[in-house]
């Protein structure tokens, strides 16, 4: 399963770069917002820095909800650097821009799916990636996990290329739970990869082993 970090904080990326397990990075305009990065100028040289401190995917989104205009700025992130995937909502344009995305051969995630259906239209379009908000559905009382292995048989039953990539991850047990299920990537904080290298036992064990070292 592939790690992707969620965020456009560039120390954050950095330091899951250096833990040596980050496979790529997703980000959004609010999470550029949130790091004081507005104007599409900032926005673009941002995505360019974040290309040029990971080796995997970094999906790009695109503002505009009309099929011209996403396909303009779809094309446009695309051309910054052979890392950008471009990320597109699920809408009717949006489908219908993906499928043109993936007959030119430029790559996709469809994001802001939250059902079966929505990613079975996603994977007919070409979608490289398809993002199910997890964490979102949880928060209306309807299980986002449940949502990852309905995707995961549909796509499985059909040989879908497409890749299940596991957003609004919220902590370390939704990674887990992802990685049981079959998802192809997870996205999310920093803290919730970071949770993963912590256990009690480990704790006790390593301070014992320091302990009687030191006779």
């Amino acid at each position: 399963m592939k790690f992707f970090i969620d965020t456009a904080n560039l120390a954050q990326i950095e330091e899951a770069e250096n833990l040596g397990v980050l496979d790529g990075v997703t980000t959004n305009p609010s999470l550029m917002a949130k790091e004081g990065i507005r104007g599409e100028a900032n926005i673009l040289e941002h995505y360019k820095k974040i290309c040029e401190m990971v080796q995997g995917d970094v999906s790009a989104e695109v503002i505009a909800t009309d099929y011209e205009g996403i396909i303009k700025e779809g094309e446009a992130l695309a051309a910054l650097h052979s890392q950008i995937v471009v990320k597109v909502p699920m809408i009717k344009d949006g489908i219908r821009a993906i499928r043109y995305f993936s007959q030119k051969g430029i790559r996709t995630n469809c994001t802001l799916v939250f059902s079966a259906g929505q990613a079975l239209l996603a994977a007919k379009a070409g979608a490289t990636y398809v993002s199910p908000f997890i964490g979102r559905l949880d928060d209306v009382s309807t299980d986002g996990l449940g949502l990852i292995a309905d995707i995961r048989l549909i796509y499985d039953n059909y040989g879908y290329q497409t890749q299940v990539l596991a957003a609004s991850v919220r902590h370390t047990m939704h990674i887990i739970e992802c990685a049981k299920i079959g998802a192809d990537v997870i996205t999310a904080p920093l803290s919730a990869i970071l949770g993963l290298l912590k256990h009690p036992l480990t704790d006790i064990g390593l301070a014992k082993f320091l302990a009687d070292a030191k006779g």
